[in-house]
C-alpha cells in the first residue's frame, strides 16, 4: 500500500476520532503528546517504585528473602573492589518482575534474540535485577550469585526453562538508573556454547523451584522461547498523529501467557507504524494490542483486542486513549485474559 495513501487514511480516522463523543454526550478531548523527556521518567519512575533494598556484611555468605519468596545466596566474602576484598556492610538493590503489568510500566518486555539477530517471545519464570555497591560506588562479585526462585510463581515448573541476560542497545543496563533503550533479553551459554539451563529443585513440600546461578550484576531472567505450531505473520499498529517510537510504544499481550509481553520494537515514521517485523506472530492468536505514552505526569494507553490474521494493521486512535495511576496500569493489564 502507498505510505503517503496509508498516512492520509490514518490522519481522516483520527479527524473523525476528534469530533466523536463520549458516553455522557460530550465531546473527548484530544491526548496530549508527550515529550520523550516524560515518557522516559514515568517508566522511569515505575522501576525505581519497585526497587527492594537489603543490606548484607561482606564477610560472609548472606541470604537474601524478596517480597515474593525468591532467595538471592550471595557470597561476601568474594565481592571487591579495586581489586582489594571488600569489609563491612553492603548496600544490594534487587527488583522482581513477574506479571505483564509490571514488565509494561517498566519497559522489561520478554523479548529474546534469536541466533539470527531476530527477537522472538519469551515464556518468563521471573526477571530480576540485582547490584550491590558500598558507599555508593560499584563493587565486583568474583562468585556466582544463585538465585532460587518459587516456580508457582510463574504457574509452575517448566523444564524447557533456560537462564538469559538483559541489556539495552548499548549494553548499559547494569545499574538501576541506566538508560536500557532497545532492551533484549540474551540467551547465557556455558564454555561449549550451549544453554545454561535453570536447574529444577523440589522443596519438602514437594513445591517446585528454579535454580538459576549468574555471575554478572544487572538483569537476569529465566526463559524459554514461546511455541506455537501456526503459520507466522508480522503484524503492524497505526498509531495517532504526534507519537512516535520515543513518546510512545506498542506491546502485546497473548492470551493465556500471564508472564510474558512482546513488543513491537520498529517504527515508521512515514507512516506512523509501529511493527513486530520479525514475522514471529501466530495467525489466529488471540491477543491485546497494548499502546502506552504519558500525559500530564500520568499513564496514557490504549488496549485493543485482536485476533491475528495475515498481514493485519491494527489502529489506535485518539478515541481508544485512557488515563491511569502506574498501579491502575498494572492492575488493568494483569487482568487481561
Amino acid at each position: 500500500m502507498n505510505k503517503t495513501f496509508l498516512r492520509s487514511v490514518i490522519f481522516s480516522a483520527l479527524v473523525f476520532t476528534v469530533s466523536c463523543s463520549n458516553d455522557e454526550g460530550q465531546e473527548k478531548e484530544i491526548p496530549i503528546r508527550a515529550t520523550p523527556e516524560a515518557f522516559a521518567q514515568i517508566k522511569s519512575t515505575s522501576l525505581e517504585s519497585k526497587v527492594q533494598e537489603f543490606q548484607l556484611a561482606a564477610s560472609q555468605t548472606g541470604f537474601i528473602t524478596t517480597e515474593n519468596g525468591v532467595m538471592f545466596t550471595i557470597h561476601g566474602n568474594c565481592l571487591s573492589r579495586n581489586g582489594n576484598p571488600v569489609t563491612g556492610m553492603v548496600d544490594v538493590q534487587v527488583v522482581e518482575l513477574f506479571e505483564r503489568g509490571a514488565m509494561l510500566t517498566t519497559d522489561k518486555p520478554t523479548m529474546g534474540k534469536l541466533p539470527n539477530g531476530d527477537k522472538a517471545l519469551l515464556i518468563s519464570g521471573g526477571e530480576f535485577f540485582l547490584n550491590i555497591t558500598q558507599d555508593g560506588e560499584p563493587v565486583d562479585e568474583d562468585c556466582d550469585i544463585v538465585a532460587t526462585i518459587p516456580a508457582d510463581l510463574t504457574g509452575g515448573v517448566d523444564e524447557d526453562m533456560t537462564l538469559w541476560t538483559g541489556n539495552g542497545r548499548d549494553n548499559d543496563c547494569d545499574g538501576i538508573d541506566d538508560d536500557c533503550d532497545g532492551f533484549v533479553w540474551q540467551e547465557m551459554t556455558d564454555a561449549n556454547g550451549d544453554p545454561e539451563e535453570a536447574a529444577v529443585q523440589n522443596g519438602d513440600q514437594g513445591e517446585g523451584f528454579y535454580v538459576a546461578p549468574f555471575g554478572d550484576f544487572g538483569w537476569t531472567n529465566v526463559d524459554r522461547f514461546f511455541s506455537d505450531p501456526r503459520p507466522k505473520t508480522t503484524i503492524l499498529v497505526a498509531v495517532p498523529e504526534g507519537f512516535n517510537d520515543e513518546n510512545s510504544q506498542v506491546y502485546l499481550s497473548y492470551v493465556g501467557k500471564p508472564n510474558a509481553l512482546a513488543h513491537l520494537d520498529t517504527y515508521d515514521a512515514a507512516t506512523g507504524i509501529f511493527s513486530e517485523h520479525y514475522g514471529q506472530i501466530p495467525i489466529g492468536l488471540e491477543c491485546h494490542v497494548i499502546f502506552t505514552s504519558e500525559e500530564d505526569g500520568s499513564w496514557l494507553y490504549g488496549i485493543k483486542s485482536v485476533t491475528i490474521a495475515d498481514g493485519q494493521t491494527v489502529a489506535i486512535t485518539d478515541a481508544d486513549l485512557n488515563t491511569a495511576t502506574e498501579s491502575e496500569l498494572e492492575a488493568l493489564i494483569n487482568g487481561l485474559p
